[in-house]
């Protein structure tokens, strides 16, 4: 089974100063795409963990895998902030897909 991928968009990328505020039980949200067909993704919450393999670092869980949290991954604090990142993306089309990977 192919891992989702997170959608890494450089122009919703957050800032350094965003990501230090950022810790371990944070819930947010993050846009992912389906791993079979690109063109579809979805906005997704994730967990903010340390990373098991590198407790110094963060990492998201989500679909019972962990993603090293970077600078790369556009990161969301609210569900409505995510959202509108995603209709600027991707636009209206496709809010309603969901993908159960």
């Amino acid at each position: 089974m192919q891992k989702a991928t997170l959608t890494m968009k450089k122009q919703f990328s957050q800032s350094g100063e965003h990501m230090k505020s950022i810790k371990p039980g944070d819930v947010v949200y993050v846009m992912i795409r389906n791993p079979h067909v690109q063109n579809i993704a979805q906005v997704q919450e994730a967990a903010v963990v340390k990373h098991p393999d590198n407790p110094d670092e963060l990492a998201l869980f989500l679909y019972e895998t962990y993603y090293p949290l970077t600078d790369e991954i556009a990161v969301f604090h609210t569900k409505q902030q995510a959202e509108q990142a995603y209709q600027e993306a991707f636009g209206q089309f496709g809010m309603d897909k969901q993908y159960d990977g």
